[in-house]
Formats: C-alpha cells, structure tokens, sequence
C-alpha cells in the first residue's frame, strides 16, 4: 500500500497545562517536513514535556501501528482512526473512516488523559495523524490539510 504516514505525538502532565509551559507547548509544531516523500513510508515524532518538547524522531516502514486501520478500497486508501481504549474520555461517537485517492492527505487528531504514575497523576496526549496516498512533496504536510478531522475533547 502506497502510505506516508506521519505520526506527531506530544505528551505532557499538570505542570504544562496553564502559564508559560502551556505557551510552549501549544506552540509545538503538528506537522514536519518529510525526510523522504517516498510511499511506504511511516515518520513518528515524538515531544514530550519531560524532554522540553524537543522532537525525536523515529522512520520506520509497514506493517503500520495498531492506532490506525488501512485498506485499498477500489483504488482508494480507507483510513481509520483507532481510538485508545485506555484514554480518556471515552468517545462513544466516532466519525466514520475516510477514503483517499492517490495524491490526497489528511490530518486526524485526537487527545487523551491517562493516569500516568502510581500515584494517580495524569499524562496528557495529542496524536496527530498527518497520511497521504502515495507519493508526495517533502513539505506536504506543512501547509493547512485538504482534510481535517478533529476529535480533540476537553480532557480535564
């Protein structure tokens, strides 16, 4: 299957939720340039509070996670979200799968809450999915998506 994924995942706890490191995180990037702009392809970046929101960077090629479900549907990529089934909240309405045809990008996000430590406190996340059919400029996924599907919810 013909895929660049991009995974962004930012991660922090109570310590970024208000004031100046809210600022800082809130201004972490949703989307980087590709290193390669060649089908398959899977990109994470991960930020995290604990690591001052630097990104680390990971490639690897299909199978892809299991946050994600893909399938060539008459040419076309059907792409569907996973939601965690340990974050919170829980979505009892999902919206439905997309399909891409070639050429075509879209970017998925959603948050989460996690009890993060032994002693109860919370992690926070935001996946956001950045996912073209096929191959696609090295800059694709910096500019405003075709596609936007977002699910982010108050997560108090």
């Amino acid at each position: 299957m013909d895929a660049v994924v991009q995974w962004v995942r930012t991660s922090w706890t109570k310590r970024s939720r208000g004031g100046a490191e809210a600022t800082r995180r809130n201004a972490v990037p949703v989307s980087f340039a590709l290193p390669a702009p060649t089908a398959p392809l899977i990109q994470e970046i991960t930020m995290a509070e604990a690591d001052g929101f630097e990104p680390r960077e990971g490639l690897s090629r299909p199978p892809y996670r299991s946050d994600v479900r893909l399938r060539l549907v008459d040419g076309r990529i059907r792409v569907e979200l996973l939601a965690s089934a340990w974050g919170r909240p829980h979505r009892h309405r999902r919206p439905p799968a997309v399909h891409l045809a070639y050429g075509e990008w879209l970017r998925w996000q959603i948050n989460y809450r996690f009890t993060g430590t032994s002693d109860g406190a919370w992690l926070y996340h935001l996946d956001t999915l950045n996912l073209a059919h096929g191959a696609v400029p090295a800059d694709t996924f910096l500019g405003e998506p075709p596609r936007f599907i977002d699910e982010r919810a108050l997560i108090w």
